[in-house]
């Protein structure tokens, strides 16, 4: 039975979740763990900020002594990043502070340098400040002990700048997954060969190696296929060592398409045998001996785009991470659009700032083999069942293109 686009990605996210992964975990030091899955919570090893902070650099002040301006306060010294004021600041007082250092005991709030005029040790405030203006109190980013980094989150730089703060020197990771990849059919040749006059140079297996890698697992190559069904089966029975076994093409219903026959003869179950989309109709997903595999469609768009869609989010569930579900974004339809109705497209386009608005704009493109069309893309206009007549300006939905 054909699903639907929604159906399909549902059905992806139930069956691995269903299986009960478990994946192993290893020590890394801080600076290995980029792009990996956090496999422990990360707590705050003290209050963040630890003091109450200054975000700007001023003049720390009561707020009482300032409420109605011009005032003119006394300067008892300075504070700066990293250093503490002895005193506390009294009536009519005030204490220059630069950015980043601990707000001084007495002082409530910082008026920025922009407002005062300083003559001597006196200083003229023009604008009044609130309690805690220009100020972040004690804590507020995150108290001692507080998950300031769930398990399962992926370690990007922001993630990392953050374990850096708390002095995670170690982090505990769950191991990337190692991901299989096996392109089929007699037309397809290494890409450094030289192709035959009706051969093409494997650009799958370059595609998905990338795209595994960016996903967070790890690739490896099985070479390629013929389409023989007893050598098919020696390389998806090797396949089959790895946690996720991809194939790219074969899955239709040529005469010398098997990859469908081997899975069977594998007594293989089939959850996917077909989803409503284009390009990547004939999308296979399903399990063997306890090992998933996806059969992507051997089209490189169709490649490219069913990985993105459902291949992705399942490398993040065998890698320790949620499931990360495709993200749209919106753009308003740069030209007139119409399509029949029953399946949801993924056409490769782009997107560009145009009177400050994003409008969207399908590439030219001549079908699911062309990948001159998806490299010129930087997105994909994504086009659902029910849109059939669209007009230029309508807001869209967009599938942002991984880097």
């Amino acid at each position: 039975m054909l699903l639907s686009f929604e159906q399909a990605l549902a059905t992806v996210k139930e069956k691995l979740g269903e299986a009960n992964l478990n994946p192993a975990t290893q020590t890394l030091p801080l600076e290995q763990a980029g792009g990996r899955v956090l496999a422990e919570d990360v707590l705050a090893d003290r209050d963040y900020p630890p003091f109450d902070r200054s975000i700007r650099d001023g003049f720390a002040v009561r707020s009482a002594d300032v409420s109605a301006v011009p005032v003119k306060l006394e300067c008892r010294g300075e504070v700066r990043a990293g250093e503490c004021f002895p005193n506390a600041v009294g009536p009519g007082e005030c204490v220059e502070i630069m950015t980043g250092a601990p707000l001084p005991a007495g002082a409530d709030a910082v008026v920025m340098i922009e407002h005062v005029r300083v003559q001597g040790s006196r200083v003229e405030i023009s604008r009044a400040v609130t309690p805690q203006e220009n100020v972040v109190r004690r804590a507020t980013e995150a108290a001692k002990g507080r998950i300031v980094l769930p398990r399962g989150r992926r370690v990007g730089a922001g993630e990392m700048g953050l374990l850096a703060s708390v002095g995670r020197a170690l982090v505990k990771v769950f191991v990337q997954p190692r991901v299989a990849i096996l392109p089929t059919g007699d037309e397809v040749v290494a890409f450094d060969q030289p192709p035959g006059p009706f051969q093409i140079r494997n650009s799958n297996a370059v595609t998905l190696a990338a795209q595994v890698a960016a996903a967070g697992g790890v690739p490896w190559q099985l070479g390629i296929a013929p389409d023989e069904k007893k050598v098919l089966r020696s390389l998806v029975e090797k396949g089959l060592e790895a946690d996720l076994l991809l194939l790219s093409g074969g899955v239709s219903m040529g005469k010398y398409d098997f990859v469908g026959e081997v899975f069977r003869e594998l007594d293989g179950e089939f959850f996917i045998q077909g989803v409503a989309i284009r390009p990547g109709k004939p999308l296979v997903f399903g399990r063997v001996r306890e090992k998933f595999f996806f059969a992507l469609p051997g089209n490189p768009v169709s490649t490219f785009v069913t990985f993105e869609l459902f291949v992705r989010p399942a490398i993040a569930l065998l890698g320790g991470a949620r499931f990360e579900l495709p993200i749209f974004l919106r753009a308003r339809l740069g030209q007139p659009y119409r399509q029949k109705l029953g399946l949801t497209a993924f056409m490769p386009a782009r997107v560009e700032v145009q009177s400050g608005e994003p409008v969207v704009s399908p590439v030219a493109w001549q079908g699911s083999g062309d990948l001159v069309g998806v490299a010129a893309a930087n997105c994909f206009l994504v086009i659902h069942p029910h849109e059939t007549d669209l007009a230029a300006g309508e807001w869209v939905d967009v599938l942002p293109k991984p880097a």
